[in-house]
């Protein structure tokens, strides 16, 4: 059994996390007699922690033979405390699960947590193209978003890119923060929050990571479970819908799993398919110009989502051990930001420090075709 991260040595799982299973076994009515007969089986597509599924048999009845017993163990990521604030992760977690969303919390150690297992299918980076599922996933969003949930109902987005921007200029080298830009950024965080805020945006409690390896589904009843709530805070809902649609550039399970191919981006057929679902699911049918309103404002959102994850990836790139090209990331999140703010709100001036006209030279010169960098934009030509 080998768990690598901190407090964790190789070979062995650690005596306070040993004592925590322990414990855990014993509330679920079991006995773990060997601690090193655990099954530690290690679960892959996690960019923040590590995740490891565990195994045990349960103790036989005298109607039941004994059976084997899964919880998850996540074993925090390095740095992670300077994406989110832990204790209100853990907070919204529990809340969640007194809604009867997602699954339990079993016990806690420094490092990590036991969860409940969920005996569901952790979906793929094609079921979110499936209209069956997406449907589902629609549907599900504005149940979230519906949520009442701890704290005040307050926009975090903002704050978290800037304190984002902050890390990064004290984390990255001179060479990165002048090859990113990061002088610039602030300017147009600022932009952007001016642009995009508005007093008729609806405000809901938002996922904001909801990609495809956080969404588990029943296979038997189709009924969809969100996991995984470190990023969860009250938001802009068209934010957390674009977020959703630039995950859709994503699959985690490849050899290159940093490499995003925006050729994929979801057309507007397909956004608006999924955002009239949302709207509908909530009781009433929506309007035309409900859905294209929230549509347009989706796709600028997105702009938001490049900076964020951008620089989360820069961030990370400093702070986390996990095998993921993290700089590589950042890079294609930016390089989109400058592409599609020049559709959405204007001319681009730079990307990575490039002119416009340079963009599909140095894009080529970095093994980016233009088409695998821009994605359908026939809403934003409208809207611009």
């Amino acid at each position: 059994m080998t768990i690598l991260a901190r407090g964790c040595t190789h070979g062995c799982l650690p005596d306070e996390v040993k004592k925590v299973l322990k414990s855990v076994a014993s509330d679920l009515g079991d006995s773990i007699h060997d601690l090193n007969t655990l099954q530690v089986i290690p679960l892959k597509g996690a960019m923040t922690n590590q995740v490891y599924q565990i195994n045990w048999p349960t103790t036989p009845s005298a109607t039941e033979e004994g059976l084997i017993r899964k919880v998850l163990l996540r074993v925090y990521g390095e740095g992670v405390e300077l994406f989110f604030n832990r204790d209100d992760e853990i907070r919204t977690f529990e809340c969640m699960s007194n809604h009867g969303q997602g699954p339990r919390l079993l016990g806690r150690f420094s490092q990590g947590r036991v969860e409940e297992f969920i005996h569901a299918k952790t979906l793929s980076a094609a079921d979110l193209r499936d209209p069956r599922i997406s449907a589902l996933i629609a549907a599900k969003l504005q149940e979230f978003h519906d949520l009442d949930m701890h704290g005040p109902r307050r926009v975090l987005l903002w704050d978290r890119i800037r304190n984002f921007l902050k890390e990064a200029k004290r984390l990255c080298s001179k060479k990165d923060a002048e090859e990113f830009q990061l002088n610039t950024l602030e300017e147009e965080i600022s932009v952007l929050e001016k642009e995009l805020s508005t007093d008729s945006q609806r405000v809901g409690f938002c996922h904001n990571d909801l990609q495809y390896g956080n969404i588990m589904m029943d296979e038997e009843t189709n009924s969809l479970t969100i996991i995984d709530y470190e990023y969860a805070s009250y938001n802009p809902i068209a934010y957390d819908l674009a977020n959703h649609f630039c995950e859709m550039a994503a699959n985690y399970h490849t050899e290159t799993p940093h490499l995003l191919d925006y050729s994929i981006y979801p057309d507007e057929e397909e956004r608006r398919r999924f955002v009239t679902i949302y709207l509908n699911s909530a009781g009433k049918q929506s309007s035309d110009q409900d859905q294209v309103e929230l549509l347009s404002d989706a796709e600028k959102y997105t702009l938001a989502n490049h900076l964020f994850w951008g620089l989360w990836g820069m961030i990370s790139n400093y702070v986390n051990n996990i095998e993921f090209d993290y700089m590589e990331y950042a890079k294609q999140r930016f390089q989109q930001y400058w592409l599609r703010k020049a559709i959405l709100l204007g001319p681009a001036v730079k990307i990575v420090g490039v002119c416009e006209a340079e963009i599909p030279t140095v894009l080529a010169e970095k093994g980016h075709t233009p088409r695998s960098c821009c994605h359908n934009s026939s809403l934003g030509d409208q809207k611009a």
